[in-house]
């Protein structure tokens, strides 16, 4: 090669390579699914316990309501903050599910979840913050906190609470490096494990003891079979939560969330959405004011999830899978195959491809102790999820 061609060569690796804050690791439950995608492309018929997806609709409020904007003919842009009708309903939301009260001044309309951590991060957190986050955890919690230059401090939790993080355990890790943030869900993804309203009080006041701002991550309330879940907008007006339509109103794919803000961001995070974003879609505003009003069928759904958390809980300790986190909420169940693999990306590799099962491996949720675990979605059909129990007995034998 000459030195033309060489110096050629550096040039385009300097031009053309990636920021180094763009390397976060793929969200391995879209690599499981793109597998299966292969398998069912060549006539293969997978179940599916990969993906934390309703296999519901949408309430049917919600369809109508978007299809009536449809065929008004005009999807607008929206203020930044959200409709202020869609702010109101989910103000409302607070007093009549939780009792407490909260401002419509404090909601903003969020692209999912996922907006809304966004939002959150930049709010709250300068380049080179640290941020707590529990682990097993979410793994887009750490991976957007890189992506944005901040450092998640990784908490392992155990079964002595539950897999919940402990203000102990909070304080433990600050004091060793000051934290700026601490993010938390309940229910929990991917242990289906909730907190008890003395636990998040406890740790709330742990966080605001020494300045530590407080995210909660409420995705999956309205999904709980223990006991009702406690929102943070209850306990304190500081916290942030985080919340959104796509588990429980099953609306993945319209990409719709919100947030509770503490007062003083609201103006600063307003700022940031008109830039990033200009609005959440229309469309899909519409539909989410309208799915409160569907509640009832979405609480048939609900009932489906419990009676497949029962057939799991029943079904894998007889086909081999006898240990797993308690489920208390959402859709996961998180077991331990440590007695077949200290490898679950490989064991979750040889089950989608000999079994036609995907579930996501858990050292996407724990880079250490996750190599010995695997989630399990049960958001299918119960048939679905007396058929896995099945093929996971037969392929373990």
């Amino acid at each position: 090669m000459s030195r033309v061609d060489t110096t050629v060569r550096e040039r385009d690796t300097r031009v053309l390579a990636a920021s180094g804050r763009s390397q976060v690791p793929p969200f391995m439950v879209m690599d499981v699914m793109a597998a299966a995608a292969r398998i069912e492309a060549e006539g293969g018929h997978v179940i599916h316990m990969e993906v934390g997806q309703p296999s519901a609709p949408a309430p049917r409020t919600a369809l109508n309501a978007a299809r009536a904007a449809l065929e008004s003919g005009r999807i607008d842009y929206t203020p930044a903050l959200g409709i202020p009708s869609l702010r109101e309903r989910i103000a409302r939301h607070y007093r009549e599910f939780y009792g407490c009260t909260v401002s419509r001044e404090r909601i903003v309309v969020t692209t999912g979840s996922s907006g809304g951590f966004i939002l959150a991060f930049l709010s709250m957190f300068e380049p080179g913050d640290r941020v707590a986050v529990s682990v097993p955890g979410y793994p887009p919690y750490r991976h957007i906190l890189t992506a944005l230059g901040c450092e998640p401090v990784l908490i392992e939790t155990s079964s002595d609470n539950r897999h919940a993080l402990t203000g102990e355990a909070l304080l433990a890790a600050h004091r060793k490096t000051p934290l700026k943030g601490v993010l938390v869900g309940s229910p929990a993804n991917p242990t289906g494990t909730m907190m008890s309203r003395e636990a998040l009080t406890h740790l709330m006041a742990a966080a605001e003891s020494e300045g530590i701002r407080f995210i909660s991550d409420e995705i999956y309330h309205g999904l709980d079979y223990a006991f009702p879940a406690v929102t943070a907008a209850e306990l304190s007006p500081h916290a942030l939560i985080i919340n959104s339509f796509s588990k429980y109103f099953c609306m993945t794919g319209w990409r719709v969330g919100w947030m509770v803000a503490p007062e003083y961001l609201v103006r600063t995070i307003e700022r940031l959405q008109q830039n990033l974003s200009i609005s959440v879609p229309m469309l899909s505003q519409v539909a989410a004011e309208a799915a409160f009003a569907g509640r009832e069928e979405m609480e048939i759904v609900k009932r489906g999830y419990e009676e497949n958390r029962n057939i799991l809980i029943a079904g894998l300790p007889k086909a081999g899978l006898s240990e797993f986190l308690p489920a208390d909420g959402a859709f996961y169940l998180y077991a331990d195959v440590s007695k077949f693999t200290t490898d679950s990306h490989d064991f979750a590799r040889r089950m989608l491809e000999q079994a036609h099962i995907a579930a996501t491996p858990g050292v996407d949720f724990d880079p250490v102790r996750g190599r010995s675990f695997l989630r399990f979605s049960y958001a299918g059909s119960a048939a679905e999820m007396h058929e896995a129990v099945a093929r996971i007995g037969k392929w373990l034998a």
